[in-house]
């Protein structure tokens, strides 16, 4: 039990440990036999060698002392790379914790507007479908179509508004319609006119919708109220501003306009894409004259009738908008025929001149 028990110890003392006990024990041994047996030379040259193998146990040991030192150090070294690791990962947890809430709050209160919008597109669309199926009948009950009509809505007028414009322009019974901007409207101006007696030229600056708008005029037998002349951007000059605009050479015959319909260029051919219209074309407007200026619910379309009627004699606004359009009227000052109508608003000025600048 006692050897099994120690030989046990021995295992754990590791066989460098044991071969050192060994030969102390056997030069312990040999220094004794040699006292006894009276030889003290071989006795002193063995307690030589015990001496020189305790020096050098003592030395391992100092070496296994400084390396249990320096791995203390390392181990003391590693606990405080571990502590500053694990404050760093705590506080960048914790920090996306908040991170995360701020994204919930956030996400939370994108899902309200949305749905904010979502709820008054729906009561918008409640209010908005019954006004324009009712537009849509009191169209239709106007005249019959000769062809399926284009449809109407996105970029076209939507039925409110092209009921509203078609009202105006039978209760006006204009002689000369210019278009800007052909589509839709324009077949619906083509019936009204051929009641009326009047004639309407269309200006559209994309050939392929030009050539659809055409087609259409054909299809509905309106060629002979209605045309659609290809008018390209070019660069007009108007003061110290250059506008992309159409081409002013399309004008150039056509005298007596007695009311214009401005829905043209399209808002992404630059700012202000629509406030050469007056400027351009009112030199080819009649002594009297309404102008129809649609989309009027934006920015750049309110900015350019607020400098229109700023800037030209004779030119008022009348009442509210229809829908989208504002109605302007036009009365040339100095004329004896139209002195006596009402007075225009509008400050002193007249329409600026234009330059078509060369390409």
């Amino acid at each position: 039990m006692v050897l099994g028990k120690l030989a046990g110890r021995a295992r754990e003392l590791g066989p460098l440990t044991v071969g050192a006990v060994a030969i102390t024990s056997l030069l312990v041994a040999g220094v004794t036999a040699a006292a006894v047996h009276g030889s003290p030379q071989v006795a002193l040259c063995l307690l030589a060698l015990l001496l020189a193998l305790a020096v050098a146990g003592v030395l391992r040991v100092n070496l296994r002392l400084l390396g249990m030192r320096a791995d203390r150090r390392e181990i003391r070294d590693l606990r405080v790379v571990l502590d500053q690791t694990q404050r760093r990962v705590v506080s960048a947890v914790e920090r996306q914790r908040l991170d995360t809430e701020d994204r919930h709050r956030e996400l939370l209160d994108a899902i309200a507007r949305v749905q904010r919008i979502a709820d008054r597109g729906v009561r918008d669309l409640r209010c908005a479908v019954p006004r324009e199926l009712e537009a849509t009948v009191q169209l239709f009950q106007g005249f019959t179509p000769r062809a399926p009509m284009p449809s109407s809505g996105d970029y076209a007028l939507n039925p409110t508004d092209l009921l509203e414009l078609l009202f105006l322009v039978r209760s006006r019974r204009p002689r000369l319609v210019l278009e800007l901007g052909s589509g839709t409207s324009t077949v619906w101006l083509g019936y009204v006119l051929e009641q009326v007696g009047g004639r309407l030229v269309s200006l559209d600056h994309d050939p392929g919708y030009a050539n659809r708008t055409r087609a259409a005029l054909r299809a509905h037998g309106l060629t002979a109220v209605a045309e659609v002349r290809d008018a390209p951007l070019t660069p007009v000059e108007l003061g110290d501003r250059t506008y992309s605009w159409y081409d002013p050479a399309v004008l150039e015959d056509l005298d007596g306009v007695d009311f214009l319909l401005v829905d043209g260029p399209p808002a992404a051919v630059g700012p202000d894409s629509r406030h050469p219209a007056l400027p351009v074309a009112g030199t080819r407007l009649a002594d009297r004259a309404t102008i129809v200026f649609d989309d009027a619910n934006r920015k750049d379309e309110q900015a350019a009738i607020e400098r229109w009627l700023a800037g030209v004699d004779g030119l008022t606004r009348e009442g509210e908008m229809l829908g989208r359009h504002a109605v302007l009227s036009f009365v040339r000052p100095g004329n004896p025929a139209t002195e006596s109508a009402p007075a225009a608003g509008g400050s002193a000025g007249a329409l600026p001149p234009v330059t078509r600048k060369r390409q």
